[in-house]
């Protein structure tokens, strides 16, 4: 069968790819290995939020009284809490089943790679082989769970993102390795559920990529709450056993010995590029990752890639503007390339973490002279009223031209807060428009207003 564009992968850059070509008139199919949806659906970003919300639940119970709310005996359904999160993904991956039926998009099951003369051949669960010739082919094949060399996961003393949010029983204690995003949503469900979590991070701050002030302030939330953070540091050496894992960790101290039940790795990911046909086809690639352009066409013509497989962020809306971006320009549409600086990134853990654009030390030392503004959520009468008084909002202007340079924060809702910052930068807004918007009050989000008053000097509520 013949096809105008098929799209290996179903994540959020696959789909969104095939959603597009299909609204644009082109015949299309998408083969997926697993479920619909890909890891983000399935096993991250709408999952783990699932578990993440039942933490919050269960947090608001023990704090109800803190809200003049007296309320019984409460403790977690472990079992319970992750089949609710697993009926979310389900229900999701669906969704996604009828998108691709309302779009007339085929859907392969199997595994895919490519052959020379336009072709993708699909290998069956059952082994059966089929070919089908395409003009076009986008590879959205994601990632996996990065392994470290000492740090072999083997699904149960040692795991990755997966396992954890399928355990069947909830650890005593746990060790985490890494404090990306995934380290500290996981860090945050694991403790809230009553579990001690030790988190482990090389760098000297915990979310290493993060402004250093958003990281310092999760860092002392975090110790607050009763969880070991380890910075400066790594683990040497895992040695699993019948009652969990001996751990012995590096520190400027020397090295020190810790027990957990399990070890979670969250030290980045890995893209799925083997096994493909990427070198029988001479497709490009360096350090890992497929090499495109700025239309994601790689060294083939005809053959493209988005998403985790190249080197840009690895987020959901990423791949999935990127998947948008390439079909639009297959499709021989006018076509903007993607503006990588103004991608924000978010983070679930309790309190949240939002950001986009440049760091204070980044705009630094690129030489721009700073305004810089930053706004508590101590002072902000909805935070109060909510009880979520930790965390800030901070923006970073350049102080010539009052251009706004990125913006971090932390605190309850944050997540919700940094589209307008994405937008104000896209249409290249100053920080007096920024300051002379008027916010809504009581709210969260008048903290941008305030702490872009703040970088002026002309806050009113400091």
């Amino acid at each position: 069968m013949n096809f105008d564009l098929i799209v290996l992968g179903s994540g959020p850059g696959g789909y969104v790819a095939a959603i597009r070509a299909a609204q644009l008139g082109m015949k299309v199919a998408i083969v997926e290995k697993e479920s619909l949806g890909g890891v983000c659906l399935n096993w991250g970003c709408i999952p783990t939020k699932a578990l993440l919300k039942s933490a919050q639940v269960f947090e608001y119970i023990n704090h109800a009284a803190d809200y003049g709310i007296t309320v019984g005996k409460s403790s977690p359904d472990f079992a319970k809490v992750i089949t609710r999160s697993r009926g979310v993904a389900d229900g999701m991956s669906k969704g996604i089943q009828f998108l691709m039926k309302k779009n007339k998009i085929e859907v392969i099951l199997g595994n895919g790679k490519l052959k020379r003369g336009k072709a993708l051949e699909v290998t069956a669960a059952d082994g059966s082989k089929k070919d089908y010739l395409v003009k076009n082919i986008i590879l959205a094949t994601g990632s996996r769970s990065r392994e470290l060399p000492n740090l072999k996961q083997d699904g149960k003393s040692i795991i990755g993102y997966r396992e954890a949010m399928t355990l069947e029983k909830m650890p005593k204690s746990m060790i985490i390795v890494g404090t990306g995003a995934i380290g500290v949503e996981f860090a945050y469900f694991y403790h809230s559920m009553g579990c001690e979590v030790t988190l482990v991070e090389f760098l000297p701050n915990i979310m290493p990529r993060e402004d250093v002030d958003v990281s310092k302030e999760l860092e002392k939330i975090y110790k607050k709450k009763g969880l070991c953070i380890m910075t400066n540091a790594s683990v040497e050496k895992v040695t699993p056993g019948k009652n969990g894992c001996d751990v012995e960790i590096k520190t400027a101290a020397g090295i020190e010995k810790k027990s957990a039940d399990i070890v979670l790795s969250a030290v980045g990911i890995q893209a799925n590029i083997e096994n493909i046909g990427l070198e029988d086809l001479g497709v490009k690639t360096e350090k890992g990752k497929i090499v495109v352009d700025g239309y994601y066409q790689t060294s083939v013509p005809g053959i493209y890639a988005i998403g985790d497989v190249i080197d840009t962020p690895a987020l959901a809306h990423v791949a999935s503007a990127e998947g948008i971006t390439c079909v639009e320009k297959i499709a021989g549409m006018h076509v903007e390339t993607i503006d990588y600086s103004n991608i924000p990134g978010c983070t679930y853990c309790s309190p949240e973490i939002a950001s986009v654009g440049m760091t204070e030390k980044e705009a630094k030392e690129k030489g721009y002279e700073l305004k810089v503004g930053n706004f508590p959520f101590s002072a902000s009468g909805k935070a109060s009223a909510a009880g979520a008084k930790d965390g800030f909002v901070k923006v970073i202007y350049d102080a010539k031209y009052g251009e706004l340079l990125g913006a971090h924060m932390i605190g309850m809702n944050v997540t919700e807060m940094i589209a307008e910052i994405v937008l104000a930068k896209k249409l290249e807004t100053t920080g007096h428009e920024i300051l002379k918007a008027i916010h809504p009050h009581p709210t969260m989000s008048e903290a941008v207003m305030e702490a872009t008053a703040a970088a002026y000097g002309e806050v009113i509520h400091l």
